[in-house]
């Protein structure tokens, strides 16, 4: 009866041996952390789902890790075949012994399916289920498999599973530069990690180091001199407030995972679980530089709120990103997702259109107080900044370079209703638009994100970009999931593109003050380069949106609820920051000057009369025109001028209402 049953047992062996050949390699994939990078592919930021994992191979481990762990955990894994049968007549005795449980005796590749397959439930059928898939491991993989799944799935206690990411957590390092010393403390934790881990226990982590440690020398995995020394090495922890991964840019962050989903088509469970690398166009020098601004500009009292996004001009891609003051506070990304009134930022899409259709930058209109009618019976009267006017004709280059309102209202309505809207659609912004007078001075709401994408359109001599957050996804096998195509398809007329951007640096030209100061006064001192832009404003927002040829940054402020800001300091921040941070994020780049296009010429022109300077009328700024619309007349000498001047007053006064808005 004994041989029966000997070669009943032998041949169910058997029979369970060739099934699980038969059924094959059970899946070991596990959840993965997904990494992001920045542009210079350092780490930003991660996402865990269940907890920190990354696969290492077997050979990017420490050789002592790995010994320390089979000393500790299974000295015969390289000689069972998944069970260690005198282990558990070990334990089983002393069990008995001791009346409870004292003594494990699962083997690695018992806990490694476990990690994979099972839960922690203590049950016959969960015990039978662990060896099923213990056989199947160990028939279908090598032991340097099962090994490496076991050491990249084992748990580590605080929420970190596998040696690659218990190394960067207890020591700041990979799991291939783990010492000896190290390589026993971690080796130390599975067993019981809330109870082993340094942070929460420091004197029994200590013990069982020591333990693993004088196992692996009785195994001769050491010597006695490198016990010794590893018993006297000083542990070296890192700090235990383990870094949030949305502290470095929490805003742009959520903006990647979001571009994973629309643009780059990945699916939500393959960015939580996949293991991806994701290698995002941040600059974290300029990310700091743009909340270094926000953070020495506004106090903290205040319940203020901002927004700043700075690009790269050519590409589009995203170099970084504030979507307010506090993300713990507020995750809201005001940045992407607030429509908030742009005010006068609006005027390049308006004058860009304007250039189109004949005007020029010397065209005279005359800024005076006007009260406008429109749709049959309405009225619309806007008013310049402090209530200062030209009362003469100006510009339209100083027009934009003072933010003269009634020019831009009288432009707009001159070019019909749906020009600007129009216009604005081909500068990429998508946000409804009134067609109503006060369009013209940025009445309807947009994103910020919009209006800094609409600006590196101009910057880029009217070559179409749209915001782009990353720039490649690789999979956890190597693979390319994802890698952004950058297009430069022309939208917009490249020679009055140019003549807008010459245009737009004349916030920062005082020769262009007049009967007010240029807007970009109180800012101009402190620039040391070219930079083209606009600033704006509304009764609840204040904006400074500009470029230089590398980098496009727009700043918003204002508050949540549309509180108006009366604090006059409030008003200057969106200038200060926006100045002061491109100073900053440029300082280690090359001084780049706007370059002409081929079919535009530039002249010397009088800023009062629109007129070629000479000596008669020096005071002038060279202006570029499109070819064929620059001025050929000189200027005439003052007295000339004055009477000119006395003339073309006389001449107002018998011209009807639209021939006084409309001169040319």
């Amino acid at each position: 009866i004994s041989g029966f049953l000997i070669l009943l047992c032998t041949v169910m062996m058997i029979v369970v041996f060739l099934l699980a050949k038969f059924m094959g390699a059970p899946p070991v994939a596990v959840p993965e952390t997904t990494v992001f990078y920045d542009s210079k592919n350092a780490e930003i930021g991660e996402i865990s789902v269940g907890g920190e994992r990354h696969w290492v191979t077997l050979e990017e481990i420490s050789t002592s890790l790995v010994n320390a762990t089979l000393a500790i955990e299974d000295q015969s894994f390289y000689e069972h075949h998944g069970f260690d049968f005198k282990r558990l007549a070990g334990a089983i005795i002393a069990d008995i012994k001791a009346m409870a449980k004292v003594q494990g005796a699962s083997t690695i590749t018992q806990q490694y399916a476990k990690n994979l397959y099972l839960t922690q439930e203590k049950t016959f059928l969960r015990k039978l289920a662990e060896a099923w898939y213990t056989i199947r491991l160990e028939v279908n993989y090598s032991k340097e498999q099962i090994l490496e799944g076991y050491l990249n799935t084992i748990y580590y206690g605080h929420g970190v599973y596998g040696v690659e990411a218990a190394a960067q957590f207890y020591f700041g390092k990979a799991a291939k530069d783990i010492t000896l010393d190290e390589a026993a403390m971690l080796a130390g934790i599975p067993k019981g990690p809330s109870y082993y881990s340094p942070y929460n226990n420091k004197e029994k982590a200590i013990s069982r180091q020591q333990l693993i440690l004088s196992a692996m020398e009785k195994q001769h995995m050491i010597s006695k001199e490198a016990l010794t020394t590893a018993l006297q090495e000083p542990l070296h922890l890192q700090p235990f407030e383990k870094e949030n991964d949305k502290t470095i840019a929490p805003y742009f962050q959520d903006e990647v995972k979001k571009e994973l989903e629309t643009k780059a088509h990945i699916s939500k469970e393959l960015i939580e679980k996949g293991g991806l690398r994701v290698y995002t166009t941040l600059d974290k020098d300029i990310q700091a530089a743009a909340e270094k601004q926000i953070a020495v500009t506004i106090p903290d009292a205040t319940e203020i709120e901002t927004a700043l996004v700075a690009m790269n001009p050519k590409t589009g891609e995203v170099k970084a990103l504030v979507g307010g003051r506090n993300y713990t506070k507020s995750p809201f990304n005001r940045a992407t997702q607030a429509l908030r009134q742009p005010g006068s930022t609006f005027k390049p899409f308006l004058y860009y259109a304007a250039l189109q259709k004949g005007f020029t930058p010397t065209t005279q209109l005359k800024s005076e107080y006007t009260s406008f009618s429109y749709g049959g019976s309405q009225t619309y009267t806007p008013e310049n900044y402090h209530g200062y006017y030209a009362n003469d004709f100006i510009s339209m280059a100083q027009a934009l370079a003072v933010s003269d309102n009634i020019y831009a209202v009288k432009t707009h309505l001159f070019l019909g209703e749906d020009a600007l809207s129009t216009t604005a659609q081909q500068f990429g912004i998508s946000a409804k638009l009134d067609k109503v007078p006060s369009l013209a001075l940025g009445a309807s709401p947009v994103k910020p994100i919009e209006m800094v994408n609409a600006y590196g359109i101009i910057a880029n001599g009217g070559k179409e970009i749209t915001p782009s957050f990353v720039k490649r996804v690789v999979d956890a096998d190597g693979n390319i999931l994802y890698d952004a195509k950058l297009g430069s398809k022309q939208i917009l007329d490249e020679d009055t593109t140019f003549v807008l951007t010459d245009m737009m640096t004349g916030m920062f030209d005082t020769s262009l003050s007049g009967y007010t100061s240029v807007t970009g006064q109180s800012i101009a001192s402190s620039l040391t380069r070219p930079y083209a832009g606009k600033s704006g404003s509304t009764k609840a927002d204040s904006w400074m949106i500009g470029f230089s040829p590398q980098l496009v940054t727009g700043v918003w402020i204002g508050y949540d609820q549309g509180k108006n800001i009366d604090d006059k300091q409030e008003q200057k921040y969106s200038k200060q920051i926006w100045a002061n941070f491109m100073e900053d994020a440029l300082q280690n780049t090359a001084v780049e000057q706007f370059q002409p296009t081929q079919n535009v010429v530039g002249v010397a022109v009088n800023t009062e009369t629109g007129k070629l300077a000479n000596d008669s009328c020096p005071n002038s700024r060279f202006t570029y025109f499109v070819k064929g619309t620059e001025p050929t007349e000189y200027c005439a000498s003052e007295e000339k001028e004055v009477e000119t001047k006395e003339e073309r007053k006389k001449e107002e006064k018998e011209k009807k209402w639209y021939e006084k808005w409309f001169p040319f």
